[in-house]
């Protein structure tokens, strides 16, 4: 019953234009987004701190220092950008796609120059490029990414289809990781050393790669609710506060969303130390980023089936249980080889895959509440709360990251680091993560109340309330 309502509220909302039916041009099109915006936010997740560590030869914590202060700016940029997207209204190609089309350009450009290396310039200089370079990027990004993620909620009202979007978000994302993490350290590594010239080819091959993926997000994507402006009701910014302080389900997501970005991001800067140094085998980040890709492939044709019989947050959760076991388990046994290492952290990058397939289906169903709730139908702001709650988990890992490395002793530049660094490396990398990912899944269990019955009845409620407009 929902889905026929919800078709038929689509072609209602669509002006009454004939638009083709959801399928796989959509699917394609929204991971060929996330392929875009994955070029270039894996390959700084991964490896600007290396790069400004031990190209431009900067402090770690001064490195964490920048990470925190430009997340927390980009918070702000999302919540802006947000509202600013709200308020326009939808033209012939829809309310989302053009901003895509518009400002991918300048942001793939800021990318490559945040990778521009000067030769013979102070500690000073560098820092300060460093800073207005990456500030700027993370400024145009929140003009790409909030209205990529808002767009999802548009494309379809479909929850199970949805679902889908998501695991084809993620898929498009791991695309991009597997380019970057096993093709990238052969690229930006000479030598098991960070190459100021390799590190700009590499952004510029990314950045050619990220614009032809954004050019094929905008060309196959079909926005397809479009709310009737006559009828909205009239928003005001006191309401959707009210709106979003009664809104459980996301305040709970937000919450999760924020420590789960901490320790993925976590797990991404150190990963780096811990293969050089640790393990000494950069190059065996290669075989990490395959593995973490080849984990979210094997997972995907399980989800929707899988969400389909027992709903997104039970199977979410079953992997977030997974994942911190396995990393539970490697901080038990600090001696094994890398190769020994990898086998046993892919089962665990297998379990938090899972999660991230069915991620973004949460934030459109947090949106459908917030829809619920208010009669409004503001996925740019609810969206851009979400991505604000992203960018905070981003400063707080990037902050905390820096802090940490420098905190374990590590020397950058230095021939070989202390038994107690390496350590130190090792804990970060496993005990920290299961710490975090243990929390994480408990709080989803417990506290999130969006089960599969509720979901289900909320897509009813709402195709039911738009049709009879």
């Amino acid at each position: 019953m929902a889905q026929a309502l919800q078709k038929k509220v689509e072609t209602s909302q669509s002006g009454g234009k004939a638009v083709r039916p959801f399928g796989m041009k959509d699917k394609l099109g929204y991971l060929f987004g996330d392929f875009g915006n994955d070029f270039f936010f894996i390959l700084v997740a991964s490896f600007l701190m290396v790069y400004y560590t031990d190209v431009y030869g900067l402090n770690p914590a001064a490195v964490g220092g920048l990470f925190l202060i430009a997340r927390l700016w980009d918070a702000v940029a999302d919540i802006t950008w947000g509202r600013f997207i709200d308020t326009r209204k939808a033209g012939k190609n829809g309310k989302f796609r053009p901003w895509i089309f518009r400002m991918s350009f300048p942001l793939v450009i800021t990318g490559i120059l945040m990778f521009v290396h000067i030769p013979g310039m102070s500690d000073g200089f560098y820092l300060a490029y460093a800073y207005v370079t990456y500030i700027i990027w993370g400024t145009l990004y929140s003009t790409v990414n909030i209205p990529y993620g808002s767009m999802a909620s548009v494309i379809t009202g479909d929850p199970v289809e949805r679902t889908a979007l998501s695991s084809w978000r993620t898929l498009g994302g791991n695309f991009a990781g597997l380019i970057i993490n096993v093709v990238g350290p052969m690229i930006l590594f000479v030598d098991n050393k960070a190459d100021a010239n390799r590190f700009l080819l590499g952004a510029i091959i990314f950045g050619v790669l990220a614009i032809a993926c954004y050019m094929a997000c905008y060309k196959l994507s079909v926005e397809r609710i479009v709310m009737d402006e006559t009828n909205k009701p009239k928003a005001s910014f006191g309401k959707t506060v009210k709106g979003l302080g009664k809104n459980r389900p996301l305040i709970v997501f937000l919450t999760l969303s924020l420590l789960f970005l901490v320790c993925f991001m976590l797990i991404g800067t150190v990963n780096v130390y811990l293969f050089k140094d640790f393990f000494g085998n950069a190059k065996a980040l290669s075989m990490v980023g395959l593995l973490q890709s080849v984990a979210v492939f094997v997972g995907m044709p399980m989800i929707r089936p899988l969400v389909s019989k027992f709903g997104k947050k039970e199977v979410a959760s079953a992997g977030l249980l997974l994942a911190a076991t396995v990393y539970a388990v490697l901080f038990f046994l600090p001696n094994l080889t890398a190769t020994q290492f990898i086998a046993v952290l892919t089962v665990g990058m297998f379990g938090y895959g899972i999660f991230n397939l069915v991620i973004w289906a949460f934030v459109t169903d947090i949106i459908d509440y917030h829809e619920y709730l208010t009669g409004l139908r503001e996925d740019g702001t609810v969206y851009s709360i979400y991505s604000m709650a992203r960018k905070i988990g981003q400063a707080v890992a990037g902050g905390v990251g820096g802090a940490a490395i420098a905190a374990v002793g590590y020397h950058a530049g230095a021939d070989a680091q202390s038994a107690e660094t390496l350590q130190g490396i090792h804990t970060l990398a496993t005990l920290v993560p299961a710490v975090i990912l243990t929390v994480i899944f408990l709080m989803i269990v417990f506290l999130y109340p969006l089960n599969k019955k509720r979901t289900e009845q909320l897509a009813i409620d709402l195709a039911e309330r738009r049709n009879s407009k």
